[in-house]
């Protein structure tokens, strides 16, 4: 057994939603394990200071203006990245939103749900196909690990239908292209989050009562630390895990363990009379 079995060095990251949050965590903890890192999102400013904090620890990084649900965009940052480090080994899918958030399944409007969609699960697809295609075209093989999240596994009351969807999405598309990939080399799986803080759950997590709900809802009775994620992302994106594919680690404390969950507070589930849910966040939040 390798002693740097974990370790991905010279190898070169693609991280979505990079700016924030969870994607920050990512591209940090591959930095620190020797990976190249390329950082994508739609705010540049906040990129160059991710940037710079990579550097600063000795990391090689570039970032890109991305908005994963362009096409161009993507295709565009991805070659912008192949130029400057020769291809890319490892693809984190993490920019994702929740528009829906605060709005009662029958009253959503369309286009919230298109919206959320078209980040969570066509953006997903966008970067997976021009990255994909490129492992495959050069024959060098990679890992690609697409972020989904524990409410993508089963249904979960009274929360977010289009982010519900568009999770349980992207876990099929991971299988899909993890058998389709296979026997050229590519691995594709994901990770599921159970609840971690983030610039997209700090709203309801900083409310006492959802916070207590999602603690009991563990087993280990809190919820995670962001530096929780990095020992899964590493091992998706490294050799430790070359025997595994079209997989999704949920990462969420024992909660996707049990046979049922219990329903959120009133307060969450009772709508105002505008139709939105009371103590939901209810505005565009997006992890990039």
């Amino acid at each position: 057994m390798k002693d740097n079995l974990f370790r991905v060095d010279g190898r070169t990251a693609f991280v979505t939603g990079a700016s924030s949050g969870l994607g920050v965590t990512f591209a940090r903890g591959l930095a620190s394990a020797g990976a190249n890192v390329v950082l994508a999102a739609r705010r540049a400013d906040r990129l160059r200071e991710v940037e710079d904090g990579i550097r600063a620890l000795g990391g090689q990084v570039l970032s890109v203006k991305c908005d994963v649900t362009d096409e161009n965009q993507v295709e565009e940052a991805v070659a912008v990245a192949c130029e400057r480090f020769g291809r890319i080994d490892i693809l984190v899918n993490n920019a994702g939103q929740v528009v829906d958030g605060g709005s009662v399944a029958e009253n959503l409007p369309h286009d919230l749900f298109r919206q959320t969609m078209d980040v969570n699960l066509t953006g997903t697809w966008y970067c997976c196909r021009e990255v994909g295609r490129r492992m495959l075209v050069d024959g060098g093989g990679g890992s690609i690990i697409n972020i989904s999240s524990i409410c993508g596994i089963a249904g979960l009351h009274d929360f977010p239908v289009a982010y519900q969807a568009s999770k349980a999405a992207v876990i099929n598309l991971t299988r899909n292209l993890a058998l389709t990939w296979a026997d050229r080399g590519v691995r594709v799986n994901a990770i599921a989050p159970g609840w971690f803080p983030s610039e997209m759950s700090d709203p309801v997590l900083g409310q006492s009562e959802f916070r207590v709900w999602a603690e009991q809802g563990a087993a280990m009775n809190r919820i995670g630390d962001p530096q929780e994620l990095v020992g899964p992302l590493l091992f998706l994106a490294s050799d430790a895990s070359s025997y595994v594919t079209g997989q999704t680690l949920a990462v969420d404390g024992g909660t996707s363990a049990g046979i049922g969950v219990v329903r959120p507070p009133d307060i969450f589930r009772r709508p105002d009379e505008a139709g939105q849910k009371i103590g939901v966040v209810t505005k565009a939040v997006a992890a990039d």
